[in-house]
């Protein structure tokens, strides 16, 4: 077997940012304040921390578009095509057309439920037997290793890296960065975590949640205040 390397994590960091509670005092302030909003002193005391708690209840959400994270992520490419379809992000991935992806692949943790019981909709995920768990490493394990000769196979012949690129699976790795406001990132995370206490339940993919997780860590650190409102409000963005 070629000496394919496989993984059941997701890697998130933080690469650069313009975000902090203060960024969305300011700009919520300039409608009030114009030009002297801008001498405002940005120290984060009771008044500042009730008006991001306002902006969050009553729903004005433009002040928190005002800071921005950039994120290096790497994640199987049928995460990152999930993450995609959040159009309110600027997205530049890795291109198998112009490089050769590394064997890296994902499989499933141990803990990672496997079955689906109920209709679409209306069903849950069970842990499954160890039966299953075997056939599952088993199965994809193999099959990735022929997808990977096969890919090679290919490069070898000389065919081009995009035509070859089509005998790969989804579980292949790729990388990309992500740029959003804090604004669409709550959006993200309501949608993408299942949090019981969230006004509106969601019941993401393990893996994305895996992503949103790390995201969500991140964005706690940077905006403490806003995550605070955001978590008090339901988790529902403004």
């Amino acid at each position: 077997m070629t000496d394919l390397t496989f993984r059941d994590d997701m890697t998130v960091r933080l690469v650069k940012h313009s975000a902090s509670d203060a960024d969305v005092v300011l700009a919520a302030r300039v409608s009030t304040q114009g030009p002297e909003s801008q001498s405002e002193v940005w120290g984060l005391g009771p008044a500042e921390h009730g008006l991001i708690r306002y902006l969050m209840r009553e729903r004005h959400g433009s002040p928190f578009e005002h800071a921005t994270m950039t994120f290096y992520v790497e994640a199987p490419i049928f995460v990152i095509r999930e993450w995609q379809r959040h159009r309110m992000a600027s997205y530049n991935e890795e291109s198998a057309r112009y490089r050769e992806l590394e064997p890296v692949f994902y499989l499933p943790a141990e803990g990672r439920n496997l079955v689906q019981v109920g209709k679409p909709g209306r069903y849950t995920f069970e842990s499954g037997s160890a039966l299953q768990r075997e056939t599952v490493r088993n199965a994809t394990r193999e099959a990735c290793d022929f997808a990977w000769q096969s890919y090679r196979t290919m490069l070898a012949a000389g065919v081009a890296r995009e035509v070859a690129r089509a005998a790969l699976p989804v579980n292949v790795y790729s990388s990309m960065y992500v740029t959003m406001n804090a604004r669409s990132l709550m959006n993200f995370l309501g949608l993408r975590t299942g949090v019981d206490s969230a006004r509106f339940r969601s019941h993401p993919q393990r893996e994305i949640e895996m992503c949103a997780e790390l995201v969500e860590g991140i964005f706690q650190t940077l905006m403490p205040v806003t995550y605070e409102a955001f978590n008090a409000g339901g988790r529902v963005a403004p």
